[in-house]
């Protein structure tokens, strides 16, 4: 096929281009460093401070001992009846406590549904969950409360170390869903007027254990 000598004119123009890029005018600004400035403080602070922003509820334990007495306290005060775990684990840390309450059905009737979590991001007080854990994809949506068992262990300072660390623990069998909870679920589409527990659950409470 021949090619016009003016096409050829173009052509040599944009090889010799090419061969000879020109240098990045802003290298900053093309992605190579982050936006957001690492917190000044410790994980745990930090995650504090911009969950309880959010309307969440943030209880520290010091040891699995007062992760128990702090929940049997609330569970109390609040008068929940009906509490919703299907991971093992959990069930299994909090039998004693709760008795008869403990359900593992009727998801859509329960007062509490308690869960793990993958992550705890520090930086936007997000919860990160997945489908990949003990709860499915439900537990933590359904319920009018959800209460997030996390450990200190399990902090990081931003999302996308969350995210390198999900595809670590699971390679090339990526749970079909992460979320990243970030406080009570809210919307503000009616008249402009913010309606809490809309989507979700209207109250998220987060005990971090330091572990």
């Amino acid at each position: 096929m021949s090619i016009s000598p003016a096409k050829e004119n173009i052509l040599k123009k944009i090889r010799e281009a090419l061969s000879h890029p020109t240098p990045i005018p802003f290298p900053a600004s093309e992605g190579n460093a982050s936006v957001y400035k690492a917190p000044q403080q410790e994980n745990e602070i930090e995650f504090a401070e911009q969950f309880t922003k959010l309307q969440g509820r943030f209880v520290y334990c010091i040891n699995h001992n007062e992760l128990i007495n702090q929940l049997q306290v609330l569970i109390q005060q609040q008068d929940w009846q009906k509490i919703y775990c299907i991971e093992p684990l959990l069930q299994h840390q909090f039998t004693t406590i709760l008795g008869d309450k403990l359900v593992q059905t009727e998801l859509n009737n329960c007062d509490v549904a308690i869960t793990g979590c993958e992550y705890l991001v520090a930086r936007t007080g997000s919860i990160v969950l997945s489908a990949g854990q003990g709860s499915g994809r439900n537990t933590s949506v359904y319920a009018p409360v959800h209460i997030c068992i996390a450990y200190t262990h399990q902090l990081v300072t931003d999302v996308k170390d969350a995210l390198t660390l999900i595809k670590d623990k699971y390679q090339d069998k990526l749970p079909s869903l992460i979320t990243f909870a970030t406080g009570p679920s809210r919307t503000a589409d009616i008249e402009k007027t913010l309606v809490v527990g809309i989507h979700g659950p209207r109250e998220v409470y987060v005990f971090l254990v330091d572990a």
